[in-house]
């Protein structure tokens, strides 16, 4: 027999003024699932978090938990008193000696807090440490479910991987709400999409989601064609002249008009068009010999760096390395201590900040950005946008245009940040912590806008998913005053954290695609210099090759099912084995060159 779900949802319902969130929802949460809840900002994920935490009650439907449950929860804002030290407001009475000896206490306290002093108050520290101070005292605790909202905000990409293999190898259940896409894929058994006031059940993780969405909606449009088919050929019936209609049988009409009436609304799209972008000319940023500090602690050691027209770089680094330091230096918006920095004179940077700006929040969203530009031009196009349908295509519709920024939520702040970027027409994009706030379907627009987008980006983020999506190279900022050059993206930044190699860079001077030169005084091996053209090239080529191969390879196949006919004709076998000598040279040769074109690459 089936053990009984933790947590059982019964027809439960709940709004806030008008607006329904949940509708007559039916869900439950079994022992040992791991589930991911996803959807746009405002639809309700937060909500169904309180209500399964009995944090809320519903306005309609029953929640009921198992007897005897433990319960753990983290909700967006903490609870802890201000005036604790932090040690005490994690493990309360315990002795130093007693959670020291623990593995798991350990493991909590190194990776949540390690940069944290643990006899501070918790009142002095800022609202990412107190974060982290509440998700340890949580992972602490021995419950049978956890509910987490947002766990892996202020979490670098190092401590979001050690959350992943944490919650995995814990018993008990788990809900979590999460943007971080690459988080969902590692821990969750279950996703539950928030939509509609409805909730959508998948198996899997975030990858297992997007398929068998898509297929879902392969299906609905087979379905929707054939139910099309069925409408028109309903509505030509009733077309046909008034005694047709009054002496056909009833049902028939009846049957059209239910068609009619069931016609779907318009789905809500979230698309982000492509605006008009200033030409960019040959040189963007050029960072010569810079050098800054603050005080006695050096941010950035004689660090040379160039970016081109369309490089597409990602910046990695523990909080604190100074990513964002540097992100200013390059922009102009700091000055070095020593060095030169030059921007192009085509140059037009937009900068999406960590922090929401000030903006008048009686203000409706309609009318602050018709305020700022009333039409917007679509780059490669043609034509213009006004102020509505850009908005809608940020997914602001209906009465979210007339809605005042002060009633947004967090969100769809973020949201209407990026619009106002962007209808700047920037040719260079500076996203620093671009995921905060931003739900799932935003993320994937605002990637699918980048795909087709003719600029530069440069992205810092925690986002492991989105960097690796948006990002060609990845570069890490270690805290040393140097900035180099990861081949591997971010497996080789895990890795070189979890072997603890030494961050000392073998150069300071970088390109995007660089293979890194050792600097050192007396280095007798200086690495070649590519620049990001060289490298972008040798990537087409390795396509190239590999396109090759696959018809030399189905070739191959194509010939050795030849000789199997040919058996008794030696004079074609002779020259079937003559080709396929031949195509072993040519493999030989390809792969050669693919080896080759790898190394340029890299």
């Amino acid at each position: 027999m089936q053990a009984p779900n933790l947590v059982n949802l019964e027809a439960v319902s709940k709004g806030f003024g008008t607006r329904t969130l949940l509708d007559s929802v039916s869900l439950g949460v079994g022992r040992g699932e791991r589930v991911g809840v996803v959807g746009r900002n405002g639809d309700g994920k937060s909500t169904l978090l309180q209500l399964l935490a009995r944090r809320m009650e519903p306005d309609g439907g029953r929640i009921t938990q198992n007897r005897d449950l433990r319960l753990g929860y983290l909700g967006q804002s903490d609870d802890l008193d201000p005036a604790q030290t932090v040690l005490h407001a994690v493990l309360g009475d315990v002795e130093t000696y007693t959670w020291a000896a623990d593995p798991r206490a350990r493991s909590v306290m190194e990776h949540l807090l390690g940069e944290v002093d643990h006899q501070a108050l918790v009142g002095s520290l800022s609202g990412g440490e107190r974060r982290r101070a509440s998700l340890a005292r949580l992972l602490l605790t021995d419950v049978d479910l956890l509910v987490l909202d947002e766990p892996t905000n202020h979490l670098d990409i190092e401590a979001v991987s050690w959350l992943a293999g944490h919650v995995t190898d814990r018993a008990g259940a788990l809900i979590v709400v999460t943007h971080d896409r690459w988080f969902l894929d590692a821990v969750c058994t279950v996703t539950w999409e928030v939509q509609g006031g409805r909730i959508t059940s998948y198996d899997g993780g975030y990858a297992a989601y997007v398929l068998a969405k898509a297929e879902r909606a392969r299906t609905a449009q087979v379905t929707e064609a054939k139910r099309q088919n069925l409408l028109n050929k309903e509505l030509a019936w009733l077309r046909r002249g008034a005694p047709a209609r009054t002496s056909k049988p009833k049902f028939r009409i009846e049957a059209a008009n239910a068609l009619i009436a069931n016609e779907p609304p318009p789905r809500d799209k979230l698309a982000l068009s492509q605006l008009a972008t200033a030409r960019l000319g040959k040189d963007v940023f050029d960072v010569e010999d810079v050098s800054l500090s603050f005080g006695d602690r050096t941010m950035l050691d004689r660090v040379t760096f160039r970016l081109g027209p369309a490089d597409r770089i990602g910046l990695l680094g523990p909080n604190g390395a100074g990513k964002t330091t540097f992100l200013k230096v390059l922009t102009g918006q700091l000055a070095p201590d020593r060095g030169l920095v030059k921007q192009g004179k085509t140059v037009r940077v937009a900068n999406l900040s960590q922090t929401l700006e000030e903006i008048d929040g009686s203000v409706t969203v309609l009318d602050h950005i018709t305020a700022i530009r009333r039409t917007a031009a679509l780059a490669g196009r043609g034509g213009e946008l006004t102020s509505s349908q850009l908005l809608e295509r940020f997914g602001f519709t209906g009465d979210k245009l007339t809605t005042r920024i002060s009633d947004l939520s967090g969100g769809e702040r973020r949201r209407l940040q990026l619009l106002r970027i962007l209808l700047d027409e920037p040719n260079v994009l500076i996203l620093d912590e671009p995921t905060n706030d931003l739900d799932v379907e935003t993320l994937t627009v605002l990637e699918d806008f980048l795909d087709g987008w003719p600029g530069v980006v440069v992205t810092v983020t925690h986002d492991r998913y989105f960097l690796e999506r948006v990002s060609d190279m990845v570069y890490a900022i270690m805290g040393d005053g140097r900035v180099r050059h990861l081949p591997r993206g971010v497996e080789q930044y895990l890795d070189e954290l979890e072997a603890g190699i030494p961050r000392r860079p073998a150069s300071n001077v970088l390109t995007p695609a660089t293979a890194m030169s050792n600097d050192l005084p007396g280095a007798e091996n200086v690495a070649p210099i590519v620049d990001a053209a060289a490298a972008r090239a040798a990537k087409k080529e390795l396509n190239r090759i590999e396109r090759q191969l696959a018809k030399l390879t189905e070739t191959e196949r194509k010939l050795h099912d030849q000789l199997a006919v040919s058996a008794s004709d030696y004079a074609r076998l002779a020259e079937l084995d003559a080709e396929l000598r031949k195509l072993a040279d040519e493999r030989g040769e390809l792969e050669t060159a693919w080896f080759e074109a790898a190394e340029r690459a890299e």
